[in-house]
Order: C-alpha cells, then structure tokens, then sequence
C-alpha cells in the first residue's frame, strides 16, 4: 500500500516548483501586478462566456473566483489561469437546454472526478497524442458556433430561446432579421470597434474592459433618453435581462455577494422545478460530463505547453490534471460552471510578469472584489456589447489563418481530417468530432506506417557484409514495425522463386516492435515452412521481442528454426545445417 501511495502524482507541483526556485518580495509585487491585470480581463470575459453557455452572468465569476484560486493552488502548471473558456460553450450550451443550471454543475462536478482519476492513473501524458488537425478542426467550430449564437444579442433579435443544433438556430436567427433592433446594433458595432481598435493607443487598459465601459456608458445614455432598459426598443442590459434570489434578498442583474454554498441538485432544472437526483440522471449526464473532462484536459494541457514555451519551464500533467479535477469538483458547490486553464490569460498573465501561481490566487480575488464592489455596474454592461466581445473570442479561436494554411499546406489526409472534424463540431457536437477526428487520424497514421513497412529479398553474394552464404540460402531484409496494419503485408511478401532454397534468414534488425498480430503471422509462415521442408533463422531480433515470440510458442528447433544475433553468426548456422 505504501509504494502504491508513492507512486501517486503530487499535488500542488507548480506552486511548489515556484517556491523552490526561490521567491521574494519582489516575485510577489510581479504576481500581483499581473494578477490584478488578468482579474481585469477576466471579469467581462467570464460574464459573457456564462450568458453564452444559457446561464447568469454571475456563474461565471464564480468560477472565476473558486476554481481560478483553487486550481491555481493544487494544479501542475505555474502560470495557467483558469476560469470558463470559450471552448466548453458548444458543449455546455445543450446541457443547460436538456438538463437546466443544475443538470450542469452536476456534469460539471462528475468530470472533476473523472479528472482527479485521470491525474490518479498518471493519464495525462496521453493527451498529447490528439492530433494537430483535430483540435484545430473542432476549435475552429466551436468558434464558428459561438460567433453564430451571438448574433441575435448582437442585433437584438427577438429570436426568444435557440435549441441546441445549428442548422435550427441559423434558421431561427434568419426568420427573425425583421425584428432587428438598430439601437443595439449600434452599441454592438461601437463596442466592436473600440475593442479592436483600443490596443493602438497604448493604454494599460484591457480592450474587453474598455469596449464593455464604452459600451455601457452608450447604453445607459440611450435608455435614459427611452425611459430605462426595460422601455420598447431599448437596449437591453444583464440587469434588464437577469434577476437573482438569495434567501429572502432578490434583485437585478449580478448579486453583490461573495459566492455561498449552493447545493446543485436543489437548482433549478429545465422545466425550472429542482431535479431529483436519480440514477437516471447520472446515467444521462455521464456521457457530457466525459466530453467536458476531455476536453478540459486537452484545452489545459495545451495551455501548460504553450506556457512553458514561453517561459522555459515545465509542467507536471498529472498534477495540473488533478488540480483541474478538484477545481471543477468544488467550484460547483459554489455556482460555478465548467472551468479549464485558458491560453489567451495565461499568455496574459506571463506577458504581464507573473512568476508563480499566486497571481491566477490574485486575479480571483480581483474578481471577488468586482462582484462584491461593483455588482450594479456590471449589471449596466449592454448584451450587445457582451455579445461583441464574444465575436472576438470566437475570431481568435477559431484561428482561421492556420485553418487557411493548413487546408494549403498541409497533406490530403490531414485535410480531409480538419475539415471533417470542422463540420461535425458545427453541425453535431464537439465530441463526435473528437472521436471521428481522432479514430481517422489513428487510421492514416497506420496506413502511413503500414508503407514503410517492407519486405526485401537480397542477392546473398551482394549482401553488405560481404558474407558468402551457400546457393540454398535466401535471404530477407524486414524493415519497419511490424504491427496489425503492415505485418500481413510485409510476411506475406516472402515467398520464394527458387525450389533449389532450403534454408531462409530474416533480417530483423531494423524491425522496432512486433505486435500480435505480427505473431500469429509469423506463426503461419513457420507452418508452412516446416511443412515445405524450410529451415528458418531469425536475426537482429531484439531480446524483448524474443521473449514474446518465446511466450507465444515459438522456440528454437534443433535443425529448423533458431534465432542469431547477426548475420555472421546466421552465417554459420546455415552452413552447420548444410553439412548436416
């Protein structure tokens, strides 16, 4: 039991890995300063991604406060920020339609779970292997998706509720374009515009927070001039959209409290009445709550990479997995949704001079004091504006100058995997387009490997050793793995033409690995061999692949199957066996 405790992943490691490498004053007034920077930026960013996702604004700085501090605190990585990202909207939007807000802290709790267990078994390693093309292919929808379900905050459509299928919202959003209101399209677009243009002035002020600000300043001047935001065409705000209760206290917009104990399964669930936790309902959510844990992994995984690059350090997967695990386990108990590490705050929060994971401790507390401090202004924030900052998020997503250069560049097979993986996020969900992604991906990668697998039969007299072997020995040349996809392949290429062969010498020296059904294959070509009189001597082979073959049966016969080191020592072999 105690080496078994051993071998478990630690906890807290990028902290730990921060103090270790010495830590002063002068590190902490560097974490604060970027943490106060990255609490800025987060705050509209987490509001808007929680209305994105179907549910309050509030929710989302929750997540911002509890899962941005505890992650940062027990996680893997020194500078991974983590909050809602905009990558969990398409999956978590048709959570909140079937299942309501507490369907989805539920899910949201059970994937910290698989999370934790995932850290556990030290799986964090694995995520690596998703290929390039899938992730480019799904993000690149997922912005696509988010971009298109903003459009009626954008142009204050009166679409009422969008379903959970694209096509069906793009129709939707279609039929109601007469409805649009040119009041907000107004504030929408200026907004858009000062956000976009905001970073040529130089100013130390988060473009997202400015855009928002302009935005609401626009807002609150045209209402007062209509009669309010709750007046016939005017533009309408998170108060104006949202109302809270807490106990007996109820109000407007974002509650001025700090986030508080709140059991999931008493909220609400789609038809507004609290669920009843059943096992039905975990059966129904634990096919969400397994995509939003991979996808989690993935996103925060990709996150520590690009933060190490950028600093020269390391991150430990394992730990950062069960940081992210305990982050999504806790925070839901407190209101908040799904939380992964996010790229754009940690490339942030690196540029901004932090040095350990107190600033991402930091940048929650800026966004507590935002909640408890300035709830009523963040209530005059226009859902226009939200909805622009979103179109950014989605545009930067989406990446479309990569997606561009790789349809270009890169080859067929990666092509037809990106656009697939594109279509199926936008048209289904994300996680058919993992999977189909990631199943024809595997599929390419054995048919490129399956090629360089090869058979060769060599002229014994022009052999490279210069050896001399008698006129009845051939002589085989096996280059590559031999695996399920190119063993039958390359095995069944040795075939003889000439009768005058009794003995046949494998060359396996440049064969990496053998799997079963390389085995089995080599099996059958032993029977037909003795059957037909054949002698055969396997060369090169690695000692760990004759313990297999030893394992599998296959065992040296005196006069008809051994195995050599080398083709010198096959050399003599074939001519004892001639004399013989």
């Amino acid at each position: 039991m105690g080496q078994f405790l051993s071998n478990l992943p630690g906890i807290a490691t990028g902290l730990r890995s921060a103090l270790k490498d010495g830590y002063g004053l002068a590190d902490l007034q560097k974490d604060v300063m970027a943490g106060v920077t990255i609490g800025t930026v987060a705050v509209p960013l987490s509001m808007a991604l929680a209305i994105a996702t179907g549910v309050p604004p509030q929710h989302g700085l929750y997540t911002a406060i509890v899962a941005g501090a505890l992650i940062a605190l027990t996680g893997g990585a020194r500078f991974n920020v983590s909050g809602p990202t905009a990558a969990f909207v398409v999956i978590l939007f048709p959570i909140v339609q079937q299942f309501g807000l507490g369907g989805l802290l539920i899910a949201s709790m059970m994937a910290g779970l698989i999370l934790v267990v995932l850290g556990l078994t030290r799986m964090g390693a694995l995520i690596q292997f998703v290929p390039y093309p899938v992730v480019l292919g799904f993000t690149a929808g997922i912005g696509v998706v988010i971009a298109v379900l903003q459009i009626p905050d954008f142009l204050g459509l009166e679409t009422g509720k969008l379903g959970e299928h694209f096509v069906g919202n793009v129709a939707t959003i279609i039929t109601s374009l007469p409805t649009i209101n040119p009041l907000e399209l107004g504030v929408g677009a200026f907004a858009l515009v000062v956000m976009l243009l905001w970073p040529r002035f130089r100013i130390p002020v988060p473009a997202p927070l400015a855009g928002l600000v302009v935005g609401a300043v626009a807002a609150y001047g045209i209402n007062s001039l209509m009669g309010g935001a709750g007046a016939d065409g005017a533009v309408e705000t998170i108060a104006s959209r949202f109302t809270w209760e807490v106990g007996d206290e109820t109000g407007s917009g974002i509650p001025p409290i700090p986030p508080t104990f709140m059991a999931p399964w008493l909220l609400p669930g789609p038809d507004g009445e609290p669920l009843q936790l059943s096992f039905a309902l975990f059966s129904a959510l634990l096919g969400p709550a397994f995509a939003i844990a991979m996808l989690g992994a993935i996103e925060s995984l990709l996150c520590a990479v690009v933060a190490d690059g950028l600093t020269k350090t390391r991150h430990d997967p394992n730990a950062e997995l069960i940081g992210q695990g305990l982050g999504n386990l806790v925070a839901p108990l407190f209101g908040g949704i799904t939380a992964t590490a996010a790229i754009a705050r940690t490339a942030t929060n690196i540029r901004s001079g932090a040095r350990s994971p107190i600033s991402a401790v930091v940048h929650s507390v800026v966004v507590l004091l935002a909640v408890v401090a300035f709830a009523g202004l963040l209530g005059l924030v226009p859902m226009a504006a939200l909805a622009a900052l979103l179109f950014i998020i989605a545009w930067n997503m989406s990446e479309a100058r990569h997606f561009l250069h790789t349809l270009r560049s890169a080859p067929p097979g990666d092509v037809t995997i990106l656009v697939i993986c594109f279509g199926l996020t936008v048209l289904f969900d994300m996680v058919l387009a993992v999977a189909v992604g990631v199943a024809m991906a595997a599929a390419l990668f054995i048919r490129r490997m399956a090629l360089l697998t090869e058979t060769n039969l060599l002229e014994t007299h022009h052999h490279p050793t210069n050896i001399e072997f008698p006129a009845e020995v051939a002589i085989y040349d096996i280059n590559g793995p031999l695996f399920f996809g190119a063993a039958e392949k390359a095995l069944a290429s040795l075939h003889l033409v000439d009768a005058n062969i009794r003995t046949v010498i494998l060359d396996m020296h440049d064969v990496p690995s053998m799997d079963g059904t390389a085995i089995v294959a080599l099996e059958s070509i032993i029977s037909e061999m003795r059957r037909d009189g054949l002698r055969l001597i396997l060369v090169g082979l690695q000692p760990r692949m004759i313990v297999k073959l030893r394992r599998a049966g296959i065992h040296k016969l005196a006069g008809s199957l051994t195995y050599c080191r080398n083709l010198e020592h096959a050399h003599e072999v074939s001519l004892r066996w001639r004399d013989e």
